[in-house]
């Protein structure tokens, strides 16, 4: 039984451009002869390396960790040599050390790597130790520390569980692919979670224009009472936990607020399958699931790829560019990253590389506001864009401070950074790299104050 047409204040329609790969069954991709393996590649304290030059190791050997709490340890991917520790750009444009390792090709898989029990016989504290230290984060992109998620909502006494698979960007479609092709296990990590938690009900956020991963869904948990879909209306950012939680439940995150305040946990559905994978097979997080598409891609496609395969790597694997390209994005066109290197290896939370050919990244002039308001009926966050960036565009040298302190109090911190003021502004105005700016410089000044 599905909930259908549910949808949240604001927001912007975009074309999807899926057709390329939704119906792209997801391939492994070609074994990388070289991985490199970031040392922080999620939200939190930096892993330290547990291994030097020359060591051997093995595919899930744990190879970084760090003794903060807020931290995700990280896997090798391969098996092989380790050839050195190097600091290396990562997608979201951080200079980390990165542990380089040559793969021998055999892929043997560390000793550690063996089912961990019945789900049933497993306590909780023995569920979020088996989540933690297979380095899962959340697989949306946002790569927060799952286990510390899970400790911190159950602290606040969460009662629903929502897995999120509105995959809302264009070209996007490895959500889409894995609710199709893995719905099993999809499904059983959501039930983890509803057992951590003791959870009174489960949803599977899906919009419609995925009609038949909700249809699978609604297959998979026929007679399962507690575990419904929900059929979200296609917009952008629906993906967003604060909006699928609006959408689906009515309830409004407070402003500077988190999920498990109004008694919610919101989790990516790749990252309830790598949940399923931790207790079923003892699986690190050391793969993952993306989408490689855009307009000047030979061969679009879903690939399971190993984390820190080059994007270089995987764009041969896809046949190259038919075009010259004018911009090769980490993630989707409307937050991901733009790429300067093709030697920049993947990480956790890399949802998929899209190629724009020159002709589609044409800069457009930008033009003075005209106070349209159109920026402040889209915004999700009900922020007003065009005074915030206002304070930012225009900063007074000798009052910088005091204009920070402006867009502040019109809470530039609750910005969510989704782009769609942006993205609707006739002016063609840069209204969320603006904000993004300000909250930097708030949040820098806060330290230094």
């Amino acid at each position: 039984m599905s909930r259908n047409n549910l949808t949240f204040r604001g927001g912007i329609d975009l074309k999807g451009l899926k057709e390329l790969t939704q119906d792209k069954p997801i391939e492994k991709a070609t074994e990388p002869k070289t991985v490199y393996i970031a040392l922080h590649q999620h939200v939190g304290g930096i892993c330290k390396a547990l291994v030097k030059r020359n060591d051997e190791v093995k595919v899930g050997q744990k190879i970084g960790e760090s003794d903060v709490h807020l931290t995700a340890p990280v896997h090798s991917s391969v098996s092989g040599v380790v050839k050195k520790i190097d600091k290396i750009y990562t997608p979201d444009g951080y200079r980390v050390d990165c542990v380089e390792i040559e793969s021998d090709g055999l892929n043997e898989l560390h000793e550690s790597i063996k089912p961990k029990g019945d789900l049933e016989s497993l306590s909780n504290e023995e569920i979020v130790d088996i989540i933690k230290e297979a380095g899962i984060v959340g697989l949306g992109g946002a790569s927060f520390p799952t286990h510390v998620k899970m400790i911190a909502s159950e602290e606040a006494g969460v009662d629903t569980v929502i897995l999120n698979g509105s995959e809302c960007e264009p070209y996007l479609t490895c959500d889409h692919r894995t609710m199709l092709e893995k719905s099993d296990l999809v499904v059983y990590g959501m039930e983890v979670l509803m057992r951590y938690f003791n959870g009174e009900k489960g949803y599977i956020g899906i919009e419609d224009n995925k009609m038949d991963a909700i249809e699978k869904m609604d297959e998979v948990l026929r007679g399962k009472d507690k575990l419904e879909t929900a059929n979200l209306k296609a917009k952008f950012p629906q993906g967003d936990s604060y909006r699928m939680i609006d959408s689906i439940l009515g309830r409004i995150v407070p402003q500077g607020g988190r999920c498990k305040d109004v008694g919610v946990i919101v989790n990516n559905v790749g990252t309830a399958v790598a949940i399923a994978e931790a207790i079923l097979d003892g699986k690190p997080l050391y793969e993952r699931v993306i989408t490689v598409s855009g307009d000047c891609i030979k061969e679009p496609k879903n690939l399971l790829v190993k984390i820190g395969t080059t994007v270089g790597d995987i764009l041969e694997q896809c046949g190259g560019f038919t075009k010259k390209p004018g911009k090769i994005i980490a993630g989707g066109p409307m937050t991901g990253y733009t790429q300067f290197s093709l030697d920049t290896p993947i990480i956790k939370g890399t949802t998929g590389i899209v190629v724009l050919s020159e002709e589609s990244t044409v800069p457009e002039k930008v033009l003075p506001c005209i106070k349209c308001g159109k920026c402040i009926e889209v915004c999700p966050a009900n922020l007003e864009p065009l005074y915030i960036s206002a304070n930012i565009l225009h900063v007074n040298p000798d009052n910088e401070r005091g204009r920070l302190e402006e867009a502040e109090k019109l809470n530039a911190l609750a910005c969510i950074e989704c782009g769609s003021c942006s993205y609707i502004c006739p002016a063609k105005r840069p209204l969320t790299e603006a904000i993004v700016h300000a909250k930097r410089e708030i949040n820098a000044n806060r330290k230094t104050s």
